[in-house]
């Protein structure tokens, strides 16, 4: 958050990471739900959340699916070595694709020479081979080798958690 805040600005800041940082609640209007909890207007409720986006305090807003849940099943962390010079263009091809959850770019290291990662769900494991062939095929010869690492077991995916903080 910015030094240029005032403390009041501070305290609804920090209050409406408070209130989403769980996710939103499954009302007919999220929004409109947050702005009454922070005693403002829905306008200028979306107005602070661009205003902390583009800050760089929300990195994003976005739905997390449970995967398990809607019935995909499989889950594979596809790793591509990609020639660099064509990352620019391959990478948001990847990344654009129905069946690719994220997708984003790493460094190589020593022992590990893949630089594109792209997770794919599937109902099967059928799915997920098909889409890490459909991945090939769009890297073409660009791509030099690939890997799969497959989900053995359900990791818990969460964000940063203020209210937890507070008693420490």
């Amino acid at each position: 958050m910015s030094d240029c805040t005032s403390p009041s600005d501070a305290q609804l800041h920090r209050r409406l990471v408070e209130l989403t940082e769980a996710g939103l609640p499954l009302v007919d209007d999220p929004w409109a739900w947050l702005a009454d909890e922070l005693g403002l207007e829905v306008d200028a409720t979306l107005a602070l959340l661009q205003r902390l986006q583009a800050g760089g305090a929300i990195r994003r807003i976005a739905a997390v699916p449970n995967h398990y849940r809607l019935g995909y099943r499989h889950n594979g962390m596809t790793v591509w070595d990609v020639d660099d010079a064509q990352m620019a263009r391959l990478g948001p091809l990847i990344g654009s694709q129905a069946f690719v959850s994220h997708c984003y770019r790493r460094p190589r290291r020593d022992g590990w020479r893949y630089n594109l990662f792209a997770m794919v769900h599937g109902r099967d494991a059928r799915d997920i081979d098909a889409y890490r062939n459909q991945i090939r095929a769009l890297l073409g010869e660009a791509c030099r080798a690939d890997e799969m690492l497959v989900s053995s077991r359900i990791l818990k995916k969460t964000g940063l958690r203020v209210a937890a903080q507070r008693g420490a």
